[in-house]
């Protein structure tokens, strides 16, 4: 695996010459020096982010004066500063996990978004993989969907504890900027969940609201009839191509949930087999919803990446 490098400077100056640049590497953190705690952010790849960030923060303590911290071997648990940072630190829109709380408590958990901004290839592939970790280990577990308040278990005592009855699609909500290769991202995404065992049932492309709403700018956003959808209607159409190459047939094994996916198309720009084109997120996002409250034996994991801005909207939109 490839380790993080990063620079120390032993003279910080502007005449620092490149020969008093050493090059150190930052080994991947070892989950054993945590104290039976977790990472705060999800993701394998978090481990490497957190090498990082201990050997960064222990080289510029020493420089600083703290030598305590200097010199950090991973041989023994970490200063509880380090810890307490690691294991609380706080990243929206990267490998997140939100319920839709817009639902009534009888449908709480039965669609949830997995949010994560990726927008690269190698992302993608990282994004992938821990969405299906995710949802295999979301749809073992035995306990209740997700977890209600005391005033909600108040309002209403009929919360459904069991997922013995509940039947899992994957939906894909996407959206990238133009310059972005969908031919690219696409596969890296679906090869690494389709070695999970992980198909989606429907990809969902939309515009971004936010690129309606610039700083500074008075003007009212345009009507869906308006929005440009050009860029949509070309994700779809390499989606749709790409699935259809695929010889194996696989992502047939989400066909048993096809009844349970609503076929409202009224609010759909375009519809396709395996995807749709909406006009606007906030109608993707009715159009899930519905597909929930009419159908009570699904549930709908939405994984929604491709750009952060993407991302930001969603929860704006599903955290009001």
């Amino acid at each position: 695996m490839p380790l993080h490098l990063f620079r120390v400077l032993n003279k910080v100056d502007q005449n620092t010459l490149p020969s008093q640049v050493s090059l150190q590497l930052a080994q991947p953190l070892d989950a054993s020096l945590l104290n039976g705690l977790k990472l705060a952010l999800e993701g394998e790849h978090q481990y490497f982010n957190a090498g990082l960030a201990i050997a960064l923060s222990s080289t510029w303590l020493q420089r600083t004066g703290h030598l305590e911290f200097g010199n950090l071997e991973q041989t023994s648990p970490l200063p509880e500063q380090f810890i307490k940072g690691l294991t609380m630190a706080s990243l929206q829109g990267r490998a997140q996990i939100v319920p839709d709380r817009f639902m009534n408590i009888e449908t709480t958990g039965e669609l949830v978004f997995y949010l994560d901004g990726a927008h690269s290839p190698e992302s993608m592939e990282v994004c992938g993989k821990w969405f299906s970790l995710a949802i295999k280990e979301d749809n073992q577990r035995p306990a209740l969907d997700f977890q209600p308040s005391s005033h909600e278990l108040a309002q209403n005592h009929q919360v459904h504890y069991g997922r013995s009855r509940k039947n899992f699609a994957q939906i894909l909500l996407f959206n990238c900027m133009s310059v972005r290769d969908p031919r690219l991202l696409f596969p890296r995404l679906m090869k690494t969940c389709a070695s999970h065992g992980v198909y989606f049932k429907k990809a969902l492309f939309v515009p971004n609201i936010s690129v309606y709403h610039k700083v500074g700018s008075h003007a009212l956003p345009p009507t869906e009839s308006q929005v440009d959808l050009s860029w949509q209607f070309t994700l779809q159409r390499v989606w749709e191509n790409l699935l259809q190459g695929d010889k194996g047939g696989e992502a047939k094994n989400a066909d048993n949930v096809a009844e349970d996916i609503s076929e409202d198309t009224e609010m759909i720009a375009r519809n396709c087999e395996n995807s749709a084109v909406f006009s606007s997120l906030p109608l993707a996002i009715k159009w899930l919803r519905d597909s929930v409250q009419k159908n009570q034996s699904v549930r709908l994991q939405v994984l929604v990446t491709g750009s952060l801005h993407l991302v930001g909207d969603v929860l704006k939109l599903v955290k009001k």
